[in-house]
């Protein structure tokens, strides 16, 4: 996995996890769904990635 690619991942995992909970403690649900649907989206890419690598070896 290219270590690029591994980081963005990653940042938007974490930037859907702040952003869920800051949707919980504002009580917004927008924010909420947004900050889920970068989280799910960023364990995807990764998971995506991480099926390429094990294919290529």
């Amino acid at each position: 996995m290219n270590l690029a690619k591994k980081i963005r991942d990653k940042k938007q995992v974490l930037h859907g996890r702040i952003k869920q909970s800051l949707g919980r403690a504002t009580r917004n649900r927008r924010l909420q769904t947004e900050g889920k649907t970068d989280r799910v989206a960023g364990n995807l890419k990764q998971s995506g990635e991480k099926a390429k690598d094990a294919f290529k070896h």
